[in-house]
Formats: C-alpha cells, structure tokens, sequence
C-alpha cells in the first residue's frame, strides 16, 4: 500500500515538476540516462553512490543547484524506462539521441542484409557475459545463494562470450576462467563450450581475440562464406586490430551498435542473455542449499555443465533466435512493414516468456515482472510484492535498482 501512495505522488511530481533549479532539465536526464546504459552494456554496476555522483556533475551547472534525493532517482528511473525489471527493451527509447543513433544503426545493418544478400548463417551477434563470485557471500551458509552476480567492478571469476546467427544458430560459447579443471573432467566439457584456462586471466583485446581465432573464423571456415555481418557493441576490444583483422578476413562486416542503444538492438539482448542469466542464477541458488563445496575447479565444473545444458536448449529453438534478430531490427520485417513500438514489446514478453519456460525459470522467482509504463491504473492494481520486486537487485552491486525499506519510509514523510 505504502509503495503504491508513493507511485502515484511520485507520478504526480514527475508531472508537476518545475523547469529549473532542483530538477535536471531534459537534456541533463537525457545524457544522464545514456550513461546508465552506457555502464550496464559493460556490466559495471550503477549504485547510488555511482548514479548521484555523476548526477551531480552534470547538475553542477544548474543555477541554485541540484538536490539529490532517492525520490528523484526512483522517478528518474521510471520516467526513462531504466527500472531492473524491464522487458520492453525493443520499443524506441525516449531519449532523443539514442533515438537517432538506433534509427541510423538499424537503417545501415537492413541495407547491407538487402543489397549483399547476406546469408542468415552469416548475420550474426555477440556479446560478453562476466560472472563474479562473491568470496564473503560464498562463506555464509545461505548467503551463498546471493554469490554468483552478472556485475562488477573487481576481476570476473569466469568471462563469457555467446554467439547467435540469425537462422536461428548457436555458436560454441568461449569460457575464459584462471581456474583449471582437472584432465578427467576437462574431457567432459560440453562440445558447446570452449574452455580457455588462463592463471593471470586475459584482458578484453585477448579476449576478444580468442573468441575471433576459436569461435568465428571456425564458423566461417564451415560455411565456405564469402560475405557475413556481426552485430557487436562498440566496446574497445571489438575493434582492436586483431578482431578486424580475422573479420576481414573471413569477409565480415563489423556492424558496430552505439553506445547506450544495446538493449533494443542487440539481438542477443532482446532476450537471450537475460534468459541465460536467470538460468544460471537459478542453477546456482539450487546448489547453494547443498553442502558447499570450497573447490574452485569444482563450481567451474558446475557452470561448465550449467551452460552446456542451457546452450543445448537454446539451439532446439531456433525459431525464438531467429525472432530476436527480427525483434532487434536487424533483419527487415516481413513484408516490408515494421511493427508498432507496442507490438514489438508484446511480442518481446512473449519471446521472453517463451524463453524462460524452455528453461524451466518461468515461475521460478527469477523471471521479472514488467512494470507497466503506459498503465497509471494497472500500476494501482498491482500486487504489492511484484511492486516491491520492481525495485529489488541481484546484488548490492546493484543496489540502485532497489531501495532499502528505511528509504520507503523516509519516502513517506
């Protein structure tokens, strides 16, 4: 009840707000909000410490200066689609220039998939996924539940880089982890996964580098294509000299995405990464009600077997690939007419729910409600324990996604 009265005065703020002084205007929001997404397309985290800062340095030049607040940041969040719990990432952002940059994106990749008739095998995505372990969350008994997190700002325990094709493929995924498994259990690594096993790690450019010798010149190599497009996000190791290089020369055309507009798109992020993710999660709080087990080499063993069971269903659904390139406009609609923003964002919930029940996590408590964005009424309706899950995070590294209940009830005053 309480967060309900809070939504609708803070909906009612949002309205009435004045031009200047306290408030950001809209260009301030605007490059704040690219910012955010900027930081998650890197899975660095956004903390309120992180977000008031750069708030406040963009404020700086605001006549009487800018108040911050935890009402301000919740209504930010809401008012730019920022919230944890959005599914909705294909239907057009509201920020002016990412509208742009997207538009210009999406106009380039669709005229290189008509005028060189690029295969479908050919046409593809990838993206990264680091893994951190929480060494004090995996010491505490049921707090080991919470260890296993998707950002950070220390060293990952595990990198991974995922591949699709947009007819539908799932490329081998490259785990690059310091740990190493012993010679009987490597033999038992997924032929879905490459393991590289590096003591002092790799850094992105070598990362990236490994997965352009071991993943795509191999898929090119097989399909004897002369032409290909790879849809990647404009992170610096995805155009260091050695990536172009191989793309070069397997005839692949870099179709780099802006910054701040991956998550309408990226194909992988329409629904792939955030379906894999939860599986993982999921995985992980299952094993953490057994008894722990302090071996390294023995967890990775564990997310090895996790990610091949998960890449195996994944590539018995080729047709929810094939949609998310369609969904991220990276293939041109059928027929020649997109779909309405509206559309496209029923039919990304479906994809993802689709997706989510071929991974057995629908129900689960890891799948994410939508808040509605359109909807005052439905937001009214709502169960009060989805309201309070639209403002809960993974992590205390993502703790500005939710808000302690101390902050709820200052809010109240």
């Amino acid at each position: 009840r309480r967060i309900r009265r809070w939504l609708r005065r803070s909906r009612a703020l949002a309205r009435e707000r004045p031009r200047g002084g306290r408030y950001l205007s809209a260009a301030a929001e605007e490059e704040l909000a690219q910012w955010v997404l900027t930081q998650r397309e890197q899975q660095l985290p956004v903390n309120e410490e992180t977000l008031f800062q750069k708030a406040t340095k963009i404020g700086r030049s605001l006549e009487g200066g800018f108040k911050i607040s935890y009402e301000w940041a919740v209504s930010f969040m809401l008012r730019h689609r920022l919230g944890a719990q959005a599914r909705r990432g294909v239907t057009p952002p509201r920020k002016r220039r990412a509208q742009g940059d997207a538009g210009a994106f999406i106009e380039f990749v669709q005229r290189q998939v008509r005028t060189q008739r690029l295969p479908l095998a050919m046409i593809a995505a990838v993206d990264e996924l680091s893994l951190f372990l929480d060494a004090e969350a995996l010491a505490g008994g049921r707090r080991g539940e919470s260890a296993l997190q998707t950002v950070g700002n220390g060293e990952p325990w595990c990198e991974l880089v995922l591949t699709v094709s947009a007819d539908g493929g799932v490329l081998p995924a490259l785990v690059v982890s310091k740990g190493h498994l012993p010679s009987r259990a490597a033999a038992a690594v997924p032929d879905s996964v490459l393991l590289e096993s590096k003591e002092n790690g790799c850094d992105d450019d070598e990362l990236m580098e490994l997965w352009a010798a071991r993943v795509w010149r191999k898929h090119a190599e097989c399909r004897g294509a002369s032409r290909g497009m790879l849809v990647l996000d404009c992170h610096r190791a995805h155009l260091s000299e050695e990536v172009l290089a191989v793309l070069s020369a397997a005839g692949t055309l870099p179709a780099v995405i802006p910054a701040g507009c991956s998550s309408r798109i990226q194909p992988l992020d329409v629904c792939v990464k955030r379906s894999l993710k939860n599986f993982l999660q999921k995985k992980w709080r299952e094993r953490a009600a057994e008894p722990p087990d302090p071996d390294s080499s023995a967890l990775l063993q564990l997310l090895l077997a996790w990610l091949g069971e998960a890449l195996e269903i994944l590539g018995n659904c080729p047709e929810l690939i094939r949609k998310s390139f369609l969904l991220a406009n990276v293939l041109p609609a059928p027929g020649g007419d997109p779909a309405s923003p509206r559309r496209n964002g029923d039919e990304q919930e479906e994809l993802i729910a689709a997706m989510e029940r071929r991974l057995e996590i629908a129900g689960s408590g890891e799948s994410s409600p939508e808040f509605p964005e359109n909807d005052a009424d439905a937001a009214e309706e709502a169960d009060p324990e989805i309201l309070h899950r639209l403002f809960e995070g993974e992590s205390e590294a993502e703790s500005f996604y939710g808000f302690e209940e101390a902050d709820l009830e200052l809010m109240e005053i």
